[in-house]
């Protein structure tokens, strides 16, 4: 019986003990620690008690049964009961008690002892709950590659009461710690101490132990600062998969936290254990495999390492929707998840969701014949091919691979106000996806009632945003066929919500074709020497039209990926880092 209503009775309580222990049992089974200690002879000491326990262990719900009152023997009877304790992580603690139950001048009262709670918990003794962790398994690549494992850890905190001169404290913290961490400066420190409660520690940082080794000497004995050690999963490569890999290693943590055995315990007034109530071993935590390839993040993160301007590239294998790599380098990591919630205009990558919607539509098939003079008018809004390059008439499948803005501001503004965005749908752009271990955003697609605005939309700039992680499912799609559902953690697929109806096997076909030929004989042939590579250039300005982001996304077999490089001022450079990707990976 799950007892839940809260007692309201105070002070004593019923016509007889049966009923006054009744109205303790419900208020301590419903949390109402007060009106439990009302129904006993010392309410303080009981409420301390028992709002101690309940905070300890953080229970889910609390059982009583098995109730069992002795017949009154004049104004003291002694009861028994079973509580059964539901605790975090599906854990169940269960044991009989007992209490004494007088005879008050208004009614009977639990005369209040700490075996009330537990027979083994005595006067001025608390309770502990102690987790048993597993010992941590590595995280693992598709191919069974470390990419995390179990390392030593030393946390280094401050006990800004206890460092006297404070100024000289956090200047010689920063200059040993700086060069692990450089967001750790002297400033930084001290703002942290002043921000930090009385009692409390700032933490400064988080060392590997060989780390803490090199800078142990400056900075043990310096007053206040304490250190911590634990076990913590940390790259096997320092630096590597900084946008991916503290995602995954939560899911661990939480793995963790459920595998974990535990331990009840009593403790003395000095924090001593006295005697353990009740214990349970971990579970052996198994290896976590991801989806990423250790040996393609590698040459990802090596194909934007020499790069000035923020980069991020994101493949994605099409036929499962594991993601393989997510990389950035180190200007892009200053600015935050640029890979995967970044939102960006996506220029002409946008052309391969254009084309698609007048494909669907039948206002064009690859062949047909389409203009594309250097500029274009719409209501008023001139439309300029890059440098106003004029092709004349020519194939559907030449103005893509030559990237005729003009062209596709002509398609899309002939198109219904929600084709683009039903469309973009349709390869993921503009989807929700929740991956477990990630944030994601694949960017916004918004429908418009106006042929201008459709129009820059439908060479990828008015309001369309897109991040490298959905463009990448853009290119999955056209390879797979449809939108895959991506992954980071195997066996942990995404949700999804607003994935659109797949695209026909016509115009899947068509775009591949015509997505090939912008490496044969469009604006990637600088990815010419790589065999079967397909994809789409972009250049996409942003602020006041002076500046440009670079893109290229693209696939080559059963891998798709996207690389943006912000502020390039031409796609040149992502095509650049797409071939030193894919040579690298061979």
């Amino acid at each position: 019986m799950l007892l839940l209503a809260a007692a309201t009775t105070a002070g004593c309580s019923g016509d007889g003990p049966e009923d006054a222990l009744s109205a303790f049992l419900d208020a301590v089974a419903a949390g109402d620690v007060a009106a439990a200690a009302a129904n006993t002879d010392s309410p303080e000491a009981a409420k301390t008690v028992l709002a101690q326990v309940r905070g300890v262990l953080e229970p889910e719900g609390l059982d009583v049964d098995e109730e069992e009152v002795k017949q009154p023997e004049g104004d003291v009877v002694t009861a028994s009961y079973r509580l059964t304790w539901h605790l975090p992580h599906g854990r169940t603690w269960s044991y009989r008690a007992d209490a004494q139950l007088r005879a008050a001048e208004n009614g009977w009262q639990v005369h209040w002892q700490p075996t009330v709670v537990h027979p083994q918990l005595a006067v001025g003794q608390t309770l502990g709950m102690l987790p048993q962790l597993p010992e941590t398994a590595p995280v693992l690549d598709r191919d069974g590659v470390p990419l995390m494992r179990p390392q030593t850890v030393i946390g280094v905190v401050v006990d800004p009461q206890k460092t006297g001169d404070a100024s000289a404290v956090a200047g010689t913290l920063a200059k040993a710690l700086h060069r692990y961490e450089p967001s750790v400066t002297g400033r930084s420190v001290l703002d942290g101490m002043n921000k930090t409660k009385p009692g409390d520690a700032y933490p400064v940082i988080t060392l590997r132990a060989g780390d803490y080794q090199r800078v142990k000497s400056a900075i043990y004995d310096l007053p206040g600062v304490r250190f911590a050690s634990q076990e913590r999963l940390l790259p096997v490569t320092r630096g590597s998969g900084q946008q991916v890999l503290p995602g995954i290693r939560a899911l661990v943590e939480q793995q963790l936290a459920g595998a974990a055995g535990w331990r009840i315990v009593t403790r003395d007034v000095t924090g001593g254990e006295v005697s353990e109530l009740r214990a349970e071993p971990p579970r052996p935590a198994p290896a976590v495999t991801s989806t990423l390839s250790a040996k393609l993040q590698a040459a990802a993160e090596k194909a934007l390492d020499t790069e000035p301007y923020p980069a991020a590239l994101v493949a994605i294998q099409p036929s499962s929707g594991d993601i393989l790599a997510v990389a950035q380098n180190d200007a892009a990591d200053e600015e935050g998840s640029l890979a995967l919630s970044g939102r960006y205009p996506p220029g002409s990558t946008f052309k391969i969701v254009t084309a698609a919607a007048a494909l669907s539509a039948g206002e064009a098939d690859a062949g047909s014949a389409v203009g594309c003079p250097g500029t274009t008018t719409i209501e008023n809004r001139v439309v300029p091919n890059e440098g106003r390059f004029d092709l004349g008439r020519v194939p559907l499948k030449t103005a893509f691979a030559r990237s005729c803005n003009t062209t596709f501001a002509r398609l899309a503004a002939s198109l219904p106000g929600p084709s683009l965005t039903d469309t973009a749908r349709s390869f993921g752009l503009g989807a929700d996806f929740v991956v477990p271990g990630l944030t994601t955003v694949t960017g916004d697609v918004p429908a418009s009632d106006s042929a201008v605005q459709r129009a820059e939309n439908g060479f990828g700039q008015g309001r369309v945003v897109a991040s490298p992680f959905g463009l990448a499912l853009v290119a999955a799609t056209v390879q797979a066929g449809k939108v895959p559902s991506p992954s980071i953690v195997k066996g942990m697929p995404a949700t999804t919500e607003n994935v659109g109806d797949p695209p026909s096997r016509e115009v899947l076909d068509a775009l591949r074709g015509m997505m090939r030929e912008v490496v044969t004989a469009g604006t990637a042939t600088g990815l010419r020497d790589i065999p079967d590579v397909a994809g789409k250039t972009g250049t996409a300005q942003f602020g006041d039209g002076s500046r440009s982001h670079g893109w290229f996304v693209g696939y080559r077999g059963d891998l798709a990926f996207a690389v943006l490089l912000t502020e390039a001022g031409s796609s040149k450079p992502a095509v650049q880092a797409a071939h030193r990707f894919l040579a690298g990976i061979g």
